[in-house]
Formats: structure tokens, sequence, C-alpha cells
């Protein structure tokens, strides 16, 4: 067996800033041998997060514009098994490393492209695609979130990384799936757009519902549609946003003056786990509490404890009892107490500080790295690993220029990979069973990825649901597509037999929970293996690392994650206005698509030794992902002042929204800086202005003209101009009607989808599933999630149960078929 999962490849990493460094580094940290490409003059990127995203290669300086450093990539790559790339279109192809030239030396060879926009996409492939103006083009800064729209703030500027990290994540999980189908598709060019992983990472945010039911906006979103029924002014202070947050869904003060993010809304023990922790049980039994998965006109009141959101007549004062408990105790108190108690609440942190918290260096989701540029560097830990894997907390640091150059001659001699490879178009995971056994969003979401690439999903939840039907359903419109759907009741003995024999017929089993809730649900590594030793568990938790910390068996969602890795504190600009992030699902989806990175790795582990295992990742490693570019601390490091809070529109003149006579813009010139201004005749005299006066110059300047104009006179070289776009604008412009066209997946870098018949009854708009685009391989439209239950019949039989057992089992409560008579219940 080998000692780490993929250490039987060799990746060649032409990766530069983000996205491809960050696939590199997640090969790497699985055991990959990843050879970093530099340019003659060394790193385009010369800051320590670069050092960071560099931690497990090998350097080697070649003159890729040189007939002789053309040749020795080549050579290289003849002996290699991955090529990461990450320039915009067209520019491997003018170096004569493009796919062809790729494949010609090696055709097994599977190579990935990053770009910015989709090479298809005759108006965008060419910008100079930097992060910030992939997020402005793509909609990122635009309607950020119901506080900005609240208090009339849009655009909004945050420096998060999130294109990067998607694609990063759908780069690593491709390249892994791929591998695993070369014995039947052969070698195969991928590109990852990274817009198109931008759209598709914040899909919960374009959802849109025919006459979606009021009875599932919440305080925030009726507030907002009075005003603009009304037209009254969007003008709330952060203060007055108080009024209209859930109770169970928002920050507290502490004792310590420290801010304590709650989220315990949805899930029907949540509410009353939460007050029972602050002492107030007596207040949760005056408050209305009974099924919600009704009509709203059959409820015997006006709202439910265990669904979300809290009702007007309550919700004053369950938020006032709730800070007056808060203030009583310090923050560290309470998160102790509210963790074992399995309330899902954290201590609201910097980046900064979370980068040495206890648990997170406890559990190694921190991890500490001997750096020979910087000392001891403590860094974001792993972001996919396998529980068994005994190199996971062995970290090499990053490389020092051209290390690699004294072993070239002898990589070079090691034979060619020339083995004659098929071209088949299949799915690269067709055949491949799985068993979801997750909820909510980030667990979904690795089963809904698994099958657009071919493999057969079945979710498994429980008879009487334990999620409420904004949770469940509407998010579950995305995170549930293409799967069949069961009902079980697990906690009986009866359905514990239907588990195991599921599990004995899966390939892979998904879950999302700590590992008491594994253990709990006889999932452990133990059982699982006398059950089926080739079986993959893909787990993903909160708090949960390489190692055990104080907090792995605590409960979380995604927005504990932002609130305790530095996401909220950053947004909101400071520890007295924390804001969460403003996109549903930021590191949810994120989570989902890294678990997947770790079930390739998982695969490829078992292609080559036969073994199953457990693959992790964890919410609170993707918090730090999605600030990949800030999160690192060492002594002697620069501030952490990146931009931050309400008011930003940038960072620095050159990189900054700007109003133009017809709209938002961003303008991108980080390199060029005066000298893109020059190429303007309107703008060259600002072009020798310091920084400090530019901005206010260069708004006034801009403002006069279209953003048109200042497109087509700057967007050049390595700068770009883009208009500020929204998610929504790019949906519409993108949306194709399922029952009418032909579903394209190749040509625009943005798509979505109506699903005009959808089994809700009605038709739903979701984001298409086209952010990996394989030249050979199949991508499978998932179809619509189907009403929950609709299979159970279908999944007992293939068990082998008979038509009376199964009628049994859903007589007794064993099995469902139906958690209500809609879809959607209104």
């Amino acid at each position: 067996m080998t000692a780490r999962p993929l250490e039987h490849l060799r990746v060649l990493d032409f990766g530069h800033y983000l996205a491809g460094p960050l696939v590199g580094m997640m090969l790497a940290d699985l055991g990959a041998e990843v050879i970093r490409i530099d340019p003659p003059d060394g790193p385009r990127w010369r800051d320590p997060a670069f050092d960071m995203l560099s931690r497990g290669k090998r350097s080697l300086v070649l003159d890729l514009k040189t007939e002789a450093g053309k040749q020795t990539a080549l050579d290289l790559a003849a002996r290699s098994d991955v090529v990461i790339e990450n320039f915009r279109p067209g520019v491997m192809d003018r170096l004569g490393l493009g796919p062809e030239a790729l494949r010609a030396v090696n055709p097994s060879l599977i190579s990935l492209s990053l770009p910015g926009f989709a090479s298809t996409d005759t108006e965008l492939a060419r910008v100079a695609a930097w992060e910030a103006v992939i997020a402005a083009r793509t909609g990122q800064f635009t309607d950020m979130g119901l506080n900005r729209q609240l208090m009339g703030i849009n655009p909004s500027f945050t420096p998060l990384g999130l294109a990067s990290a998607y694609g990063a994540a759908f780069g690593a999980l491709s390249v892994l799936f791929a591998l695993g189908a070369r014995d039947r598709n052969g070698g195969e060019h991928i590109e990852v757009p990274l817009a198109s992983a931008l759209f598709e990472g914040l899909a919960y945010n374009s959802e849109q519902i025919e006459d979606y039911p009021t009875r599932y906006q919440c305080p925030r979103e009726t507030e907002l549609n009075r005003r603009r029924a009304a037209g009254l002014p969007l003008n709330l202070s952060y203060e007055e946003l108080d009024t209209f947050l859930d109770p169970f869904y928002r920050t507290y003060r502490c004792a310590d003056g420290r801010g304590f993010y709650v989220v315990a809304c949805s899930i029907v023990t949540h509410p009353r786990r939460v007050l029972h922790v602050l002492g107030l049980d007596e207040l949760a039994d005056t408050l209305p509490d009974f099924d919600a998965w009704q009509d709203e006109a059959d409820w015997p009141d006006e709202w439910a404890l265990r669904n979300y959101p809290v009702g007007d007549r309550d919700r004053a004062r369950v938020t006032q009892a709730m800070q007056e408990a808060f203030l009583t105790r310090p923050s560290w108190e309470w998160e102790t107490l509210f963790g074992d108690a399995k309330a899902p609440a954290t201590a609201q942190r910097s980046s900064q500080e979370w980068l040495s918290d206890p648990h997170a260096l406890a559990s190694e989701l921190v991890q500490t790295v001997n750096d020979p540029r910087h000392g001891e560097m403590r860094q974001m830990g792993k972001l996919a690993w396998l529980e068994d894997d005994a190199g996971v907390l062995n970290t090499p640091p990053g490389p020092t220029i051209d290390e690699l150059r004294p072993d070239l001659e002898q990589l070079l001699a090691e034979p060619v990979r020339t083995t004659s490879a098929p071209a088949g178009s299949g799915g690269w995971l067709d055949g491949l069973k799985v068993l979801d056994l997750s909820n909510v969003i980030a667990g979904p979401t690795i089963g809904a990825t698994l099958a657009r690439f071919g493999a057969d999903v079945t979710s498994i939840q429980p008879v009487s649901p334990s999620v409420d039907p904004w949770n469940a359903v509407v998010f579950g419109l995305q995170a549930h597509r293409g799967k069949e759907s069961a009902l079980l009741d697990l906690g009986t003995p009866e359905g514990r037999e239907v588990l195991e024999r599921l599990i004995v017929d899966a390939d892979v089993v998904t879950m999302n929970g700590t590992d008491q809730q594994r253990d709990k649900l006889g999932l452990s590594r133990g059982r699982l293996e006398a059950l089926n030793p080739e079986a993959i568990l893909v787990q993903l938790d909160a708090w949960g690392g390489p190692r055990k910390g104080p907090k792995s068996d605590h409960l979380g969602y995604d927005d504990l994650a932002q609130a305790s890795t530095g996401v909220m504190v950053r947004f909101g600009g400071g520890p007295d206005t924390p804001e969460e992030h403003a996109h549903f699902g930021t590191i949810d989806a994120l989570t989902g698509f890294t678990a997947c990175v770790a079930l390739g790795a998982a695969l490829e582990r078992k292609r080559v030794t036969g073994k199953g295992g457990v693959a992790r990742s964890a919410l609170a490693a993707c918090g730090a992902m999605i600030q990949a570019q800030f999160m690192y601390d060492y002594e002697g490091r620069l501030p952490f002042d990146e931009p931050s809070g309400r008011d930003v529109r940038g960072w620095g003149p050159y990189y900054h929204c700007y109003r133009a006579s017809d709209g938002w813009m961003f303008l991108a010139a980080p390199l060029e800086r005066g000298a893109a201004l020059a190429r303007s005749p309107e703008l060259a005299d600002l072009s020798t202005l310091p920084d400090e006066e530019l901005a206010t110059a260069l708004a006034e300047r801009l403002a006069s003209k279209t953003i048109a104009h200042w497109s087509a006179q700057l967007n050049e070289g390595s700068t770009a101009v883009v208009p500020l776009s929204s998610l929504a604008i790019n949906r519409e412009a993108s949306l194709q009607h399922e029952s009418v066209d032909g579903i394209d997946l190749t040509q625009a870098t943005y798509r979505a989808i109506r699903h005009d018949k959808h089994p809700m009854g009605r038709w739903v708009d979701l984001v298409a599933p086209n952010a990996v685009r394989p030249e050979r391989a199949k991508i499978t439209l998932p179809a619509p999630a189907p009403k929950p239950g609709t299979h159970t019949r279908q999944v007992l039989a293939r068990m082998g149960f008979a038509d009376a057992e199964i009628d049994a089992m859903i007589a007794k409560g064993t099995a469902g078929e139906s958690w209500s008579a809609k879809y959607l219940p209104e």
C-alpha cells in the first residue's frame, strides 16, 4: 500500500496567483509529487501566501519562450500524470504546450486549465481576469445580502477569493475523477472557468421559485419588500437592523464584550437546546411548538419554534431574554457550554485570532510549518484529507527557487509514459453507487456533484423530518438534484438492517456530522470495514481536523465557520460590527466540493491498493480557504489590514469599484497602474498622481463617460474594466428552458436552467452544472430533486424486500413515502 494517497502521481504546476497554486497545494497535501514551474525571473506573485500555497512542492525554473525550455516542459509532461495552468485562453497553445501538444507526448495525461472566463465566451475570454474582475462581472459585489440592501449600500467590495476557491476545488476534484477513468476514457483536457465556478458556488443566491410562499421570508426580506413596494428609502443603520434579526440566527454580546454568533434555526431540536443552555426553559415552554410541515393555513399558531423564522409577536421578547442571558458569562465559557449541549454557536474571531486559536492548532485546521523564508509560520491547514493517511501531519514548506535542478537529469531519465490510451466519452463516475445520508447544504452538495459525473446517488433521510421545509426543500432544490430519495427511520432495528444492506451495496457513503454522530449512526471505521471493507465514507463537519481538538464534536454551520475564522469580522469591519458574509452557502457549497476532492483521492488510492477508508473535509477548513491570500501568520508579518467593512470599494485606486455615467464598473490595473491610465487621452494627466489623491480624481473623471467608453480605452494587457453585474442579471441573461431548449453546458461562461416541469408544480430556476468542462467525458444534467420519499419502495425492493414487507415497514413508520402532502408546503 502507498504511504500517501497520491504519492504515485506527478503533477506539473504552471499556476500563478491563487487558483492554480491552490489546486497544486491540495494535490501536494494529499501526497502527490508537484513540480512548480517558475519563469526565469522567479514567481510572478512574490508573497508569503504564495509560499504557503507552494508547500510540499518543488521548483524548477524554465524559460518557456525558448525552444529548450519548451522541450524540457514537454519531456516532463511525458513523465507526468497531471498538468495545471491558469493562464488566459490560448497562452499555453502559443507556448507550444496546449492540450494537443501535451497529449502527443503523453496520451494518458490529464490537463487542467483554469481561465477567468470560458474560452468559448467571445465577449469575456480575453479579459484580464483578476480575482475582483471575475467577482464584479459575476455579481459577487452587488446586492451583497439583506443587511447591505436595507442599509442602501450597493455595491460592496470584499477581498475574499471566492472564485479561486471554488475553481480550485472543482479543478482538483475533476482531475482526480478523470485520473480514475483513464482506463476507460484515456487522457483528458478539462477547463474550469473561474467565473463559472463562482456562479455555481453562489447557486443558492440565484435560485428562483415561481410564486414563492411568503412564509419562507425572514423579517429582513419582509421589510425590504415593504420598503420597495412603498417607495421608502433603504437607509437603515447597522443598529436599526437589530429589530429584524431572528433571535436564533444572529450575534449576541457576552460579558467579556466579544460577539457570540448563534445559528440554531431550522433543525427541530436546536432552538430548545439554545434556550436550555441559556437557562430559559420557562421561556421555551411559552413558545408555540408544532409540526410545521403543513400548509400555513392549518397551523395552530402564527409560527413554530422548530421552524424558521420566529414570528413577529415573539421575536423581540425572545431576543431580549437571550441578550440578557448572554451578558452573564464570557464568550469562552458560553462556547464550552454550547458545544457540550450540541447547540450550534461560536465566539466571533478575527482571522489572526483563528490562526492562533487553541482548537484550530490542536486539530491541525491551522498547521505550523518551518518556512525557510519566514521561520515558524502558521498556515491554513489541509482542506481535504484521508483519516488514515499517516503523512497528513507532515507538511514540507514551499521550495526555494529552482531547487529541483540537480535532480532534473535523473527525472528525465525515467521512461516516458507512452502507453496507448482509449478515447471513451462516458462519465468519470459511471456505475459508482453512492449512499447519501446527509442533510442541509454542504453534505448534500457532495452527492449532487457526483451525480453530474455519472454516479448513482440514493439519498436516505428520516421518516420524520429533522429539518424545516425552508432548509430541507428550498435549499434541497439545488442540493438534491440527480438523486433517488427514500425515507427510513435509522433509529429502529429494521431501519438499521436496511442501512446495513445499503452500505454493503454501496461504493461510497456520504454524511455530514461529527465523529460522535458518525459512530452513533453505525458508521465508525471498524463497523464500516466489517460491512464493506472497500467502501469509502465521505464525512464533513464543522470543526473536525486531521487530529482531535477541543471543539471537534461541537456542531456548526456555514455561518459559524465564517464567525470563527474571521470572515464576519472582516466583512463587518471590526469586532463590534460583525456581519455574516452576504451570500447563502458560501462555505457550505465549497466544503461539499472539497469533500469531493477528498473522495477523489480516496478513489485513486483504492484504485491502486483496493483499500477504502474515510475521506474528510470541514467547514472551518474552507472558511480559511476563502481567505487563502491572508491565512498565515509569523513573527514580523505585515499587519492584517486588508480591505474590510461596509463602505469599502476596492484595494487602492487601481483595483476599485467606480461609478461611470451609466452604472458601476470595476477597474483593475494593479500591475500597469499609471501606464494603464496613460493609454487614455482623458486620464493620462492623472497617471502621476499619488494614490491618496488618485482615487478621488479618478472617481470624478470616470463618472463622465460610459462603461463601454472606458472599457474600449483601458482593456489591454493586464488591465481590465468590466461592469458590476449581478447574479440575477447573469441568471436571466443565460436562462434556458429545460422543456424547450437543448441545454448548453459548454459555451457561455454563465448558464442557468428553468426547470419548467418540476415535480413541485412550480417552475424553478437553478444554476447549471457547467463549472467543469471536460473535452471528452460526459457531464450529466441532473434531474430535478424529487419529492422526499419518492423512491422509498423502489430502493427497498432493490435491497431484496418483498412488497408485503415494504407495506409493513411503511405502516409501522420504519419507512415513509412523504413528509407532506405538497412538495413545498405553503
